[in-house]
């Protein structure tokens, strides 16, 4: 009768361990991805006063310059017969703003009042002659007074950049004749993926310095940061494409609609969290969002 009883199997207990063992590491993964997603937060929070200053930057200094370009157009000048003149011009009014020194601009032009670009302080001018009030419709409020718009640049449009399509920013303020009347427009701006380079930047230093001190200099997460609107997701080069495709498939303007959003995922086998705000100062329906994944 004992020779027929059976023992309990240990088979069970075999398939126990390891479906414990894959439990405990999705829900540490979870656990991660969260604590990336709460890191997150306040890194783009950061970011977001970083943006004030930088648009603030940009909101003083261009009147300013402005004002300072009006020697272009003394005694009734043509600004367009001495492009070399308005270059040296741009250069100057750059080093003399201090708002404007350290601005985070890609380049400095001068348009005249209908729109259409003279010139801008890059050596190789890819501007000139280009109607910008056609490509930055809201730029033609630029004649009364400082405004910004976002557009696309037809080289941008085109997706011909080395990282896919982008958007650019741009601010205009009038330069005013001698009797008062609006005789040209200074403009600047930048790219949002050049702009999201240099947030992604200023991220990197604050990380590194909180490494620092706390003594553990090479722990720093994996973290991309991005400029979002209703026409995409704009990260830094060099961004991976599976991460940036991600984020736009988060639907970041609906999500920040009421404030602030936070989220997780799962990418390449790697737990990451991301936070979004949105940022009015660069333009309405725009926000800056960031990607991290701690070691």
């Amino acid at each position: 009768m004992q020779s027929a009883m059976r023992k309990p199997s240990a088979l069970p207990l075999l398939h126990i361990v390891p479906l414990v063992s894959l439990l405990s590491l999705v829900l540490g993964c979870k656990d991660q991805a969260k604590e990336s997603a709460t890191r997150a937060s306040a890194d783009v929070a950061t970011l977001g006063v970083l943006v004030d200053k930088d648009v603030g930057e940009i909101e003083r200094g261009l009147p300013e310059g402005a004002k300072r370009l009006s020697v272009l157009l003394g005694g009734g000048a043509d600004p367009g017969k001495d492009l070399a003149g308005v270059r040296k011009a741009l250069f100057k009014v750059r080093r003399d703003v201090q708002d404007l020194d350290v601005a985070k601009s890609t380049f400095f032009a001068l348009a005249d009042p209908s729109g259409v670009a003279i010139r801008n302080d890059l050596e190789e001018d890819v501007m000139a002659g280009q109607k910008l009030f056609t490509i930055f419709p809201a730029l033609t409020k630029a004649t009364g007074g400082y405004t910004t718009a976002v557009g696309s640049f037809p080289n941008a449009a085109a997706g011909s950049t080395k990282t896919g399509p982008d958007e650019d920013w741009i601010a205009g303020a009038p330069v005013k004749r001698d009797d008062g009347s609006t005789g040209a427009i200074f403009v600047t701006g930048w790219t949002y993926r050049y702009f999201a380079r240099h947030l992604q930047e200023s991220l990197k230093d604050r990380l590194v310095e909180d490494a620092k001190k706390s003594g553990d200099e090479r722990k720093l997460p994996v973290f991309y940061v991005a400029v979002f609107d209703k026409t995409g997701v704009y990260s830094a080069p060099l961004t991976p494409v599976v991460d940036e495709q991600a984020l736009a498939g988060q639907d970041l303007l609906a999500k920040t609609a009421a404030g602030p959003a936070t989220g997780t995922l799962s990418l390449t086998d790697r737990a990451f969290g991301w936070a979004a705000i949105r940022c009015s100062k660069i333009a309405p329906d725009t926000g800056v969002v960031v990607l991290r994944s701690e070691l």
